[in-house]
């Protein structure tokens, strides 16, 4: 096949985006752009600041912006530390819960009393 005709064929071929979309609402809780539901922290009281550090960081990692996401209407960012951003909806800094595995489940509700799904 000759340079011309490859290009032709690759040139004309659709672009599939790889940017990651901002978290959204699906069956009435919040989730990140794969499905994996978010979770809330009662002990996060301080106004653009995460309480989960460490080991609790460990089991609730936050759910972290890719650098070209965008925050805008409920959508926000607070600073995850090197340099990164952590999700926040209505002000609400956005946790992944490390037992939940696969999309749509939500194991992490109710856990201790003090993490809560995420609901518009």
């Amino acid at each position: 096949m000759n340079k011309t005709l490859l290009c032709i064929l690759a040139c004309t071929l659709p672009v599939v985006s790889t940017y990651a979309e901002t978290p959204k609402i699906s069956n009435g809780v919040v989730v990140d752009d794969n499905g994996m539901t978010l979770y809330a922290f009662d002990k996060d009281t301080v106004p653009g600041k995460s309480a989960c550090v460490d080991a609790c960081a460990s089991l609730w990692p936050a759910a972290v912006a890719d650098s070209y996401d965008k925050p805008g209407g409920d959508w926000g960012f607070i600073d995850a530390g090197s340099g990164k951003h952590q999700w926040t909806y209505k002000g609400q800094p956005l946790y992944r819960f490390a037992n939940d595995k696969q999309p749509g489940q939500m194991n992490g509700d109710g856990v201790k009393g003090i993490w809560h799904t995420v609901k518009p």
